[in-house]
Formats: C-alpha cells, sequence, structure tokens
C-alpha cells in the first residue's frame, strides 16, 4: 500500500507533539508476529475485554469468526481499544472457521487452539519463536471441532483448583501477558515493518482528527 506521505505531514499538524511521540511509541511496541482470533462469542463484555487485552498487550490484529452469534462489543469496557486495532470479521463464507484457518496459514502463522480438556503444551512452556494465532472460543461450549481438528498446537493455563476453565477475557488476558513478554525478551523479529508501522500512523491520525474528512478534501482541493 503506497503512503501518501504528504498527507500524513499535513494531518500531523494538527496533532500534538506529545499525540506525535505517543504514536510512534506505541507502533514501535506493537506486533503481529502473536495474533488472535475469536470465535462465536455472544456476550459482548467478553469480547469487549479481549480486544482491551489485545491493545494493552500491543497485538495490533484481531479476527473475528461469526457463526451463530453476531460479534457485539461494549464502549464501557473496551475504552475505545477496538479505535487501535485492526479487526477482520469472517461472517460470509461457507464455514467462516475454516475461512479464517486458511487465511492465517497462508500467512505464514500456527493454529493454537486454546483449551484446557487437552493433553495441551502448558503455557510455561509454549514456544514464542513462531508466528502464531491464539484461537479463543465460545463461552460455554469452547472452540468448534474445526479450530481443534486443525490445530498445530493446542495450548492451556496451569490451574490448581476445584474450576476446570477460566473466563475467555481472563484467559486471553494471561496469554497474553506471557507470551508478549516472552516474545520480547528473545532475538525474535516480532515488530511491524515501517511500512506497517506507516500505514498506522496515518489511520490512526485520521481517526484522531475531527472533521477529518472535510479537512482531507479541502487539502486536496488545494494541492
Amino acid at each position: 500500500m503506497a503512503i501518501d506521505f504528504d498527507l500524513l505531514n499535513y494531518l500531523k499538524t494538527f496533532l500534538t507533539e506529545s499525540r506525535q511521540e505517543r504514536f510512534k511509541t506505541i507502533l514501535n511496541k506493537r506486533t503481529r508476529h502473536l495474533t488472535v482470533a475469536i470465535e462465536n462469542v455472544y456476550l459482548s463484555h467478553n469480547a469487549s475485554a479481549v480486544l482491551r487485552s489485545c491493545e494493552v498487550f500491543g497485538i495490533q490484529d484481531v479476527h473475528v469468526i461469526e457463526k451463530n452469534y453476531a460479534f457485539k462489543t461494549s464502549t464501557q469496557i473496551t475504552k475505545g481499544a477496538n479505535k487501535w486495532l485492526t479487526i477482520s470479521k469472517y461472517n460470509n463464507y461457507k464455514n467462516n472457521t475454516l475461512a479464517c484457518i486458511d487465511a492465517l496459514r497462508t500467512e505464514g502463522y500456527q493454529i493454537v487452539a486454546t483449551t484446557p480438556h487437552t493433553d495441551s503444551c502448558i503455557l510455561q512452556d509454549f514456544d514464542v519463536s513462531k508466528k502464531s494465532v491464539f484461537f479463543f472460543g465460545v463461552e460455554k461450549e469452547g472452540l468448534s471441532d474445526d479450530v481443534l481438528q486443525n490445530a498445530d498446537v493446542t495450548l492451556k493455563i496451569p490451574m490448581y483448583g476445584f474450576s476446570e476453565s477460566l473466563n475467555i477475557s481472563v484467559a486471553a488476558a494471561i496469554i497474553l501477558q506471557h507470551c508478549t513478554h516472552k516474545m520480547k525478551s528473545q532475538i525474535i523479529d516480532w515488530q511491524l515493518s515501517q511500512e506497517e508501522k506507516d500505514i498506522l500512523e496515518l489511520e490512526w491520525t485520521k481517526k484522531t482528527i475531527k472533521d477529518v474528512n472535510q479537512i482531507i478534501a479541502h487539502y486536496r482541493d488545494n494541492k
């Protein structure tokens, strides 16, 4: 994607220097080495909490698979986190789950099914050196057979109490905190490319400026 740097530089004049520096700082900590896929989650507060965790821990992309339920979020919980994420929805395929898996495999991701009910890899032993997408499933049933049968790895969080599972948003937060920390402590090319940073900086700048479409139209009329 070609970046219009003249437009970017023009729009940046509408931002404070501290906001511009904030964008650069966050972009340097963003990653696509790890990503998240949410399958058929119907509780908006859980979906929203997962998005917020992704944003907090620097995960740029979230892949949303809709099956029985439409994906809904709560602004009270996301706190605007979804504004800074790249969200891809799979809701118009014969099999939305397999479409998502195929797309991510094409991008070089290994498929990681998060589940407490199999002989899974323990979180602390998970190899973060490989590009990975963590699949999280619907609250009651968990992940579908499509994910479990196509997973390259199954992953679980060690638990020592009577409860056999964690809320999806809690599980996502634990896994992302552990894996992003471990990833950044190793020699891994986990950061975005400069082109990816430029694209996101332009997107974020547009989302920050009030009446940005009018401003861009004025800029182009007078160019």
